[in-house]
């Protein structure tokens, strides 16, 4: 059985998806409410709610920010936003704050709202064609980043300055070494810090020793 919650401040909206599980045998709405604080408030929890349609505007608390206090209370739950706006930023932070799904009620009809809750029961998760097509397109953007090894972004000249490092020279004598001025050293520095994403000479020296540059 499905034990499904409902938290949507748009009173049509709120009635369409109820009446999308009227006289079904398999889900249970348990509550309807119109914030997350009238749900908590009303709910129980001994209530063996399983599974939440959760609206991102709304009055109060929004629905991100649910999400936690709700998971807290029903920690099995599975979640699955409804949203009017397709925006990435509230996709990615639902989903990293525990949602499994996620609807666009731009495109919503009954059968998907009914798909999409039996989906997540049986343990999938359940995304509208156009948020599907971004958080691809998120991941494709994070592998292509994670594959770029920030270290071969140095010139052969920071390289130089690396091992000068290494060799635990100061900055006047890299720059005897190289034939520079200590000026142009230290912005060799501040450039390699910044590439590197470190603040001091021993990180710059541990990633050379661990073969990260």
């Amino acid at each position: 059985m499905i034990h499904l919650g409902i938290i949507e401040d748009e009173p049509i909206m709120l009635a369409s998806v109820e009446e999308c599980f009227e006289g079904n045998r398999e889900v249970r709405v348990e509550l309807a409410a119109t914030s997350v604080e009238e749900f908590l408030t009303r709910l129980p929890a001994s209530s063996p709610l399983n599974t939440l349609l959760l609206d991102i505007m709304l009055p109060g608390m929004n629905g991100i920010a649910g999400i936690p206090k709700l998971l807290e209370r029903w920690p099995a739950m599975d979640i699955i936003m409804l949203t009017n706006s397709d925006e990435s930023d509230n996709i990615f932070r639902a989903l990293q704050a525990g949602a499994v799904g996620y609807i666009s009620k731009r495109r919503v009809n009954p059968t998907i709202i009914r798909d999409a809750v039996h989906t997540v029961n049986r343990g999938g998760s359940y995304m509208s064609p156009s948020i599907a097509r971004q958080v691809v397109a998120f991941h494709n953007q994070q592998r292509k980043k994670s594959t770029v090894n920030v270290a071969d972004q140095l010139t052969s000249r920071q390289l130089e300055i690396v091992q000068g490092l290494v060799d635990n020279l100061s900055y006047r004598e890299i720059g005897e070494r190289l034939d520079i001025s200590i000026e142009t050293v230290r912005d060799h520095i501040k450039n390699i810090y910044r590439k590197l994403q470190v603040n001091s000479k021993m990180e710059v020296v541990h990633k050379k020793l661990k073969g990260e540059i």
